[in-house]
């Protein structure tokens, strides 16, 4: 099984979508592990998005993420990384299809409202810096077995 980070954005938050959203990721079958809603700290903004710092865009995508609360969930399943971007759908909205929560809800790349993790390894790397070993859950779900083979 793998598990894989989900932020939904200031944006999406602000917007109302926190429910349409988790809703998305529920009905594909990932099973929810974590979750919890924040205001993002600079520090934490600035460890996440690590990768792009130096690049024009990186302080005001801090802005942005610190900007308002966020909504941050760990999903898992088998090949959960790649579920949940398909569920999301592509980088930028107009690209995203339509059934995606981007092809559905967004319209800017800098307003796409979702966040997934783009491997099981950062998977796991995201999901230690948001959450603490203890605000997982490992558990059953009696109806895995009509998703699961």
């Amino acid at each position: 099984m793998e598990r894989t980070l989900i932020i939904i954005k200031p944006d999406g938050v602000e917007r109302g979508l926190n429910g349409p959203i988790i809703t998305r990721f529920e009905q594909r079958g990932l099973k929810i592990v974590g979750m919890k809603m924040l205001h993002v700290s600079d520090k934490l903004a600035r460890m996440h998005y690590a990768v792009h710092e130096g690049k024009s865009f990186f302080e005001p995508l801090i802005q942005y993420i610190t900007s308002a609360p966020v909504v941050a969930f760990a999903l898992e399943g088998p090949q959960a990384v790649q579920a949940a971007r398909n569920t999301i759908g592509a980088t930028k909205p107009v690209e995203a299809a339509a059934g995606s929560i981007r092809g559905d809800f967004a319209m800017m790349v800098g307003r796409n409202l979702v966040h997934g993790s783009d491997s099981p390894e950062n998977g796991a790397a995201e999901i230690a810096l948001w959450f603490n070993e203890s605000e997982l859950i490992s558990y059953d779900r009696a109806l895995d077995r009509w998703i699961l083979e």
